[in-house]
């Protein structure tokens, strides 16, 4: 793994974070947990980040606001990960926990925004911008490609503490969809190349004598793949096997043409 700049906290345990009510009022009393705050861990320990529940992963290129943002995180018991550039958390393998990610607008070669960008195209962890430097046309920028919060430096410690607890409580909603999908397309590479034309003709709305005909086999035959494909779909009716195609996003054929 390539080295990073990289201070990780510990976390014994993981505050719910649908607990709104309760982070507020943390939060407004201006009042830390009283769990004791775990050691640092060693640089570049992979291994214990993979061990961790939650972590913020935190890129700006000034040292004394990486760890200004750490000695916050830990006062709340939340892991945190620090890189000095957009390029170094690239280089980084990210964990498959719950995260987020603190943005500065402003790095040595590759900005912000522009990482915001280049992440687009995959999985990654919500995003909070932090900048000295703010202007509207980034911030619009920056919220119209789904950032959680756009923040001036020096930050307020209520407003991020708020938009972390909100960036987590996306992730989690992310994750969940994804393994619904996930465990969707487990269902879908089941099907036989024969079954999973059959389910895009139903899906479509043909009746099996339709669909039959289109696919050149007997009715009695559609019915058994109809069969096959509800049961290994694990689909309760047809309107359900709609929505899992949908999700999917399998292609389906045209609509046929009314005589």
């Amino acid at each position: 793994m390539v080295e990073c700049d990289q201070t990780t906290e510990g976390s014994r345990r993981r505050p719910n974070v649908h607990e709104h009510a309760q982070r507020e009022s943390m939060i407004n009393n201006r009042q830390a947990p009283t769990q004791p705050h775990s050691a640092a861990l060693p640089r570049s320990s992979s291994n214990e980040i993979a061990k961790l529940e939650r972590i913020v992963y935190i890129v700006d290129d000034d040292a004394r606001v990486r760890r200004s943002l750490t000695n916050l995180l830990a006062s709340f018991n939340i892991a945190s990960q620090v890189f000095p550039s957009a390029l170094e958390y690239i280089k980084c393998e990210p964990s498959n926990i719950l995260s987020c990610l603190i943005l500065d607008v402003n790095l040595p070669g590759l900005s912000g925004l522009a990482l915001q960008e280049k992440l687009a195209s995959r999985q990654h962890p919500p995003i909070i911008f932090l900048t000295g430097h703010g202007d509207i046309p980034s911030s619009v920028q920056a919220m119209k490609a789904g950032a959680v919060d756009f923040l001036p430096k020096p930050f307020n410690k209520d407003h991020l503490l708020r938009a972390i607890d909100e960036a987590f409580g996306r992730h989690v909603k992310v994750r969940m969809i994804q393994a619904e999908l996930d465990d969707l397309n487990t269902r879908y590479v089941r099907l036989t190349p024969r079954e999973r034309e059959v389910l895009a003709l139903i899906v479509a709305g043909r009746l099996n004598k339709q669909a039959a005909a289109e696919l050149g086999i007997s009715e009695i035959t559609c019915q058994v793949h109809r069969g096959q494909v509800m049961r290994k779909m694990e689909a309760e009716s047809l309107a359900d096997l709609v929505r899992m195609a949908s999700k999917l996003q399998i292609p389906l054929p045209k609509r046929l043409s009314s005589p």
